[in-house]
């Protein structure tokens, strides 16, 4: 663990706090096609199957470079990584306003993307802050930064409409530049990068930094992720289209009703940070599993009309989810998802203190990519099955196997490493905490 004598409070929060603002930026920049998406789909005509694709092209680009810039920023520090990172992502943003086709938005968008590897940065910079008592509650903080789809989702549609989707484009990219000097000249070098250049020590190979990942551990964490964190994404870019299609709504308000689900699903990641430090972060996995489960469930039935045989003759109804119960339902899910991307990334600096960066961007990507695969599925299973709802139903397969294997291999696992503990308490976690 690295060593943290010297630092004081003013620091550690000022890091925290400019590390945050600069990845809500980064996310809102990531999140963008979600809603000027929605524009070209209309100009260029395109299939369910060619938005899916479009939107998610991003997160591709987001989701492969976490690994490497995790594991640059255990190499070199999180401060000139994170400033380069945004310097090279305001250009490829700026670059989006000026293609025409199909292919080139596609191009395009795996430079957007890059924004969305800054969570393997901000995690490995900002975890270097704190020690493993408040590493919960501050990677919950940071992770705040999510609220930037919901940015996107609510204040990119008013953009479109008043200018045009191309200076939507223009405006992120200048915003983004301007905080990546803000970024640098507000910040300083993490302790443990700092004590690193200052002993001389040589950076480690990234073979090395590699190490963890060949344990199933670490892989099993990424599959919690997949869901809480890249079906976060996939129904954030996804939300204005279903709300647009299946309740006739204008792409401001759908923008906004998404912006809805989106808030919730960043703004508690925080709490689930400080209930992780509390509770240990297995019990808040199970909460969130659970309760997911029960919402999409509901969310997952069609929309059905039944005809019984009734004494007098037969008595049609119809089951649907309204709008409101929908609105509802979205936003307890990403309240619960929100809980749930804060306990995965409490795992990773308490089993694996010395590779934040390499875990934590293994963990990311699989996640993102989650944010890549999930809205290309969602629109191949609309233009193919026809049947709305289908999303949620994929959804509600993915944590149920997420469920079985989190519980499978605490079972089969944890609990046979340490018989002689019962209940919560033998969560290695509170293991840690309580030496």
């Amino acid at each position: 663990m690295h060593d943290l004598t010297g630092i004081n409070s003013s620091q550690q929060t000022k890091s925290l706090v400019i590390s945050t603002l600069a990845f809500t930026i980064c996310f809102a920049v990531w999140t963008i096609f979600s809603i000027i998406g929605i524009k070209i789909k209309q100009n260029l005509g395109l299939n369910d199957s060619q938005f899916g694709l479009l939107v998610a092209t991003p997160i591709l680009t987001g989701s492969l470079s976490r690994i490497f810039l995790g594991i640059w920023t255990d190499q070199y520090g999180g401060r000139i990584v994170y400033f380069c990172l945004m310097l090279t992502t305001s250009l490829a943003v700026w670059m989006l306003s000026t293609v025409s086709t199909y292919e080139m938005y596609l191009v395009a968008a795996l430079g957007v993307g890059l924004a969305g590897g800054s969570f393997a940065v901000g995690i490995a910079y900002v975890s270097r802050w704190y020690d493993s008592a408040h590493q919960g509650t501050a990677l919950g903080i940071f992770g705040m930064g999510n609220v930037g789809a919901a940015v996107t989702n609510f204040g990119a549609p008013f953009l479109l409409v008043a200018y045009g989707w191309e200076n939507v484009a223009k405006i992120y990219a200048v915003i983004l530049l301007t905080m990546a000097f803000i970024f640098w000249f507000s910040t300083e070098e993490d302790p443990s990068t700092k004590a690193r250049k200052a002993s001389g020590e040589k950076v480690r190979p990234t073979l090395m930094q590699l190490e963890p990942l060949k344990h199933l551990r670490v892989w099993r964490f990424a599959t919690y992720y997949f869901f809480v964190f890249g079906a976060y994404v996939a129904l954030a870019l996804w939300l204005p289209r279903y709300y647009m299609g299946v309740y006739g709504l204008e792409i401001q308000t759908a923008g906004m009703l998404a912006a809805a689900y989106a808030l919730p699903g960043s703004l508690f990641r925080a709490l689930g940070g400080w209930m992780s430090d509390k509770l240990g972060a297995r019990r808040v996995m199970y909460l969130t599993f659970i309760s997911c489960l029960i919402c999409l469930f509901f969310l997952s039935y069609p929309a059905t009309d039944y005809s019984i045989h009734g004494i007098n003759g037969p008595i049609e109804f119809t089951i649907d989810i309204g709008l409101v119960p929908f609105v509802i339902l979205t936003i307890i899910l990403g309240f619960f998802m929100s809980l749930g991307k804060a306990a995965v990334y409490k795992h990773i600096p308490v089993y694996y203190p010395g590779h934040v960066g390499s875990v934590g961007g293994l963990v990311g990507m699989i996640g993102g990519l989650g944010g890549f695969v999930l809205p290309i599925c969602f629109g191949l299973m609309n233009d193919f099955i026809g049947i709305w709802t289908s999303c949620f139903m994929l959804l509600f397969v993915i944590v149920s196997i997420s469920l079985v294997w989190m519980h499978t291999a605490i079972v089969l696992s944890d609990r046979k490493l340490h018989p002689e503990l019962k209940g919560p308490k033998s969560l290695p976690e509170m293991l840690h905490q309580s030496k």
